[in-house]
């Protein structure tokens, strides 16, 4: 095993590569292990990342509950299929699939959270009631998979402005926003509406009708 000092360990012996046949495409799989957390972390590429152009990047963070099982509550698993369609039409791009289920407080909380919100809270006053950060995810995992996949310029696709500023913060040049709202419905409007008036998304309120 060896660390290249960005937090990321890699046995070189067998690479942690491989192709993924997907219903969107023929993706290429890679892992990279977080030596600080313990997570596996995956990156979805697609094509070439050596282009002029800035590649079309998701930064997703895992939902167990969304992208596993097809919950309502939320609009994650929606997106991480948006994403990867919307690479494959594009012809080349890269999915980061980061392990910070629950907006980084973990699957445990996250359900706690959810009876919380059985109860009435929102998405945001759930988490605080716990004691625990509204959003606690830090992206420099993210950046140093992207600069060992020779990603700088990026064109991102996300409603988080706060994922766009931490990218930039740390070294990558984010070109531009592609929005990303899809599966909008009754069981998680409230919790979107949460996402923009308290959390700062960029969706606008028609696009929940």
């Amino acid at each position: 095993m060896t660390d290249d000092g960005s937090g990321i360990v890699e046995d070189s012996s067998i690479p942690s590569e491989a192709k993924l046949p997907t219903p969107f495409g023929e993706f290429k799989i890679r892992v990279f292990h977080e030596e600080i957390t313990g997570f596996d972390h995956v990156a979805l590429t697609l094509g070439e990342m050596d282009g002029p152009d800035p590649v079309l990047i998701r930064v997703h963070s895992e939902c167990l509950t969304g992208d596993a099982f097809s919950s309502l509550r939320c609009d994650c698993g929606p997106q991480l299929q948006a994403a990867l369609k919307s690479i494959a039409e594009r012809g080349w791009g890269c999915l980061l699939y980061l392990r910070q289920e629950g907006r980084g407080i973990g699957l445990h909380a996250k359900i706690q959270a959810y009876r919380l919100q059985d109860q009435g809270a929102d998405t945001l006053d759930a988490n605080l009631m716990l004691g625990l950060p509204g959003d606690s995810r830090d992206y420099n995992i993210a950046v140093s998979m992207l600069e060992s996949l020779n990603i700088d310029r990026v064109s991102l696709l996300t409603n988080n402005p706060n994922k766009i500023s931490q990218l930039r913060e740390y070294g990558i040049d984010v070109v531009e926003r592609v929005p990303l709202v899809v599966g909008v419905g009754d069981s998680n409007r409230f919790y979107l509406e949460t996402k923009i008036d308290r959390m700062g998304h960029s969706i606008e309120k028609d696009e929940l009708e």
